[in-house]
């Protein structure tokens, strides 16, 4: 019925509109929804959607392994050192000669990392192969003039020197010999500026630095050194020193004070140490301090004293067992109590004829 009226009121339409399709009129309801004129077959509205692209097919997995890394391919090499001595810690601070009688953690963990070093880690040192040459090639020429020697000196010697590495209570440990090489690429001489345990024997401070690094000590006071590379050094050339990736633990060592002094009775070791603590302290000693005189000192007074005190109090108690270890066979004496930062230091038994000398 709508459908016939719709076509009956056409003609009288038409003179005043545009004529449309019968289906426009049926489905246009409102003047929004209206179709336009000039609308284009392909109007964003109702444009054609884009079919999705078909998904690749995935290859076809092998059963064989994947091909290893390159990192699992090339393990690297452990290093290799030409140097002909072993590997320590520390080598000023340490005696080889004394053995330990425990550890305070397992010997097959070296500080060099697992697998770093071809040497053999033992708890205290890496000891050195049999095929190392003996033998190391002389880098120092021929000797420095007084004017060189005199240039180098004013050059390097000041406090405001670039080229300068402090040594501690650690001594001249094995990462410095590193550190001093790397200096030598850029500087003739390198300023060293000692404070602590370790200047209490500064001649074997010098030793082990000529020692293991090759160098020449041109300048001493008190306790800063100078330590020249040679006229022929060159950094190309310079040896293999793998680093050590952390401090070891100390190892176990003997006692030492014992309960008792050696040659005396239980008794007379009490009063002694009774004794030394209500004496004037002789030395007050300060942390990471410059004990240079301190042997000396020690020496004199043991000239007309049997027992002496050092006030230690500032000092922390590893370097008071340190000091006492140095003493002990530098002036020579006993050491006979470690207690609150004291320090008690017996002279021995000591013959007439042996004092007056």
């Amino acid at each position: 019925m709508q459908r016939r009226l719709l076509a009956g009121a056409l003609p009288t339409l038409g003179a005043s509109f545009p004529a449309f399709p019968p289906s426009a009129l049926l489905f246009s309801r409102s003047k929004k929804n209206a179709p336009s004129l000039h609308d284009e077959p392909d109007d964003p509205p109702f444009s054609p959607i884009a079919k999705a692209p078909k998904p690749r097919a995935k290859p076809p997995k092998s059963k064989s392994k994947p091909p290893p890394r390159a990192e699992e391919k090339k393990k690297p090499s452990p290093f290799h050192s030409d140097l002909p001595f072993d590997f320590r810690y520390s080598y000023s601070e340490t005696d080889p000669s004394v053995k330990p009688i425990g550890f305070r953690e397992p010997p097959r963990f070296s500080p060099f990392g697992p697998g770093r070093l071809d040497r053999k880690w033992n708890g205290v040192s890496a000891l050195a192969n049999a095929e190392v040459a003996e033998e190391r090639n002389s880098v120092l020429g021929d000797p420095l003039t007084e004017e060189e020697v005199a240039e180098l000196v004013e050059r390097y010697r000041h406090s405001d020197c670039s080229s300068q590495i402090n040594l501690g209570k650690g001594g001249v440990t094995h990462n410095m010999l590193e550190d001093i090489h790397n200096h030598w690429k850029r500087a003739e001489a390198v300023r060293l500026k000692c404070l602590g345990v370790p200047t209490l024997d500064m001649d074997n401070v010098c030793f082990h630095l000529e020692d293991k690094t090759g160098g020449k000590i041109i300048f001493r006071n008190i306790n800063i050194l100078l330590l020249y590379r040679g006229r022929n050094y060159d950094p190309k050339t310079r040896p293999v020193i793998p680093v050590m990736l952390w401090k070891p633990l100390a190892p176990i060592y003997p006692k030492l004070v014992q309960n008792v002094a050696e040659g005396l009775t239980f008794e007379e070791t009490k009063e002694l140490r009774n004794r030394g603590l209500n004496t004037p302290a002789l030395m007050k000693l300060t942390r990471n301090g410059v004990y240079v005189n301190v042997v000396e000192r020690v020496r004199e007074a043991f000239g007309s004293m049997d027992v002496i005190r050092l006030d230690c109090s500032h000092v922390y108690t590893s370097d008071c067992k340190k000091i006492g270890v140095k003493l002990r066979d530098l002036v020579p004496c006993i050491p006979i109590l470690f207690k609150d930062g004291q320090i008690i230091l017996w002279r021995g038994n000591v013959s007439e004829d042996s004092r007056l000398c």
